[in-house]
């Protein structure tokens, strides 16, 4: 793109178009690199490999930030963390979670180890199956990756049927599996964006379960991300307006996410995902450090009801890098 005067930002990732997640970054790449120029900087999408010698070329151009989109490598979440780990060896400003939030945030299971030891609500869970009540519903989750892999309503499955379930799966998609209890209620994503005042906790948007069959699990499985024409993605539209309709829900969800926003170290900008039970309760899902930055995701979304344009979104971001090398210096 064309020089500009506030500074170069490349806009790092190492996607392929091999699956829709994967192609989903490219795009959000093309959005912030678009975002960038049109605030005054010189941005460039560099695109990453194994290797990563792209990255360390990098230091000699002298960035004023680099904008880290990188949550898998070939297609595999387990190697995200090298790119921080060696911007940090290069001492290279980024966006984003720093190594050490990524490392305890890549595998589901260290999160929600994380999180018991801290006290904060999160399902039952079983690395191998083994424990779960085995009448009640549980649902089988890739452990390293961070967008629904596989997942679909067969996911769901019983507390006895766990451990043959994480094996299939496991061999089918080559990657580790887990089970955790099944929550049957809502879900809702809090999307965090760090300012000058300190971490702000964007609109809470709740994902709606519509047309979902008597019986049907109501997960926002693979289709439902990835997958625009699919039942399953036109059957769970979000919605806001939680703080105003339900208030004392909402406080505790707020609490909730900037509580893993601090256990974990968080910066620049995270997403929280909840399940919420029939009795009100809310259980932490995940903890995202690099949730999607695409024009028509959630995090775009809930700062679009705050009232953020979606360049100042990425202004914000690089602000908070900025804002983090300038303490540390």
């Amino acid at each position: 793109m064309a020089s500009a005067s506030r500074g170069f930002i490349p806009v790092l990732h190492a996607a392929t178009d091999s699956r829709p997640d994967e192609i989903d970054t490219l795009i959000a790449a093309d959005a912030v690199a678009n975002a960038l120029a049109s605030l005054g900087y010189g941005a460039e999408i560099v695109a990453l490999d194994l290797d990563l010698r792209a990255v360390e070329a990098l230091k000699e151009r002298r960035p004023h930030v680099i904008f880290n989109l990188v949550d898998a490598v070939r297609g595999d979440g387990r190697l995200a963390p090298m790119v921080p780990a060696l911007l940090d060896a290069l001492k290279l400003p980024y966006t984003g979670a720093p190594t050490a939030a990524w490392l305890d945030t890549l595998s589901k299971i260290a999160t929600k180890l994380k999180l018991e030891h801290a006290g904060l609500p999160t399902p039952v869970w079983s690395a191998d199956g083994k424990g779960l009540d085995p009448d009640q519903r549980v649902i089988v989750k890739p452990v390293w990756e961070h967008g629904s892999l596989g997942m679909d309503a067969s996911s769901v499955v019983r507390g006895r049927a766990a451990g043959r379930a994480i094996a299939e799966r496991h061999a089918r998609w080559r990657t580790q599996h887990f089970a955790e209890s099944y929550i049957p209620g809502r879900e809702c994503n809090l999307a965090l964006l760090e300012g000058a005042g300190g971490v702000e906790v964007l609109p809470i948007a709740e994902i709606l379960f519509e047309g979902f069959g008597d019986g049907t699990p109501e997960i926002v499985g693979y289709d439902a991300k990835w997958a625009p024409e699919s039942a399953a993605y036109l059957g769970t539209p979000r919605r806001f307006g939680l703080e105003r309709d339900e208030p004392v829900l909402a406080a505790e969800l707020k609490r909730l996410a900037l509580a893993s926003w601090a256990l974990f170290g968080l910066s620049g900008y995270a997403r929280v995902d909840f399940r919420v039970d029939r009795a009100g309760r809310p259980f932490i899902l995940e903890v995202n450090v690099n949730p999607c930055l695409s024009l028509d995701a959630g995090f775009a979304a809930a700062a679009s009801e705050a009232g953020l344009a979606y360049p100042d979104l990425v202004g914000r971001i690089v602000d908070a890098a900025r804002d983090v090398l300038q303490a540390s210096a």
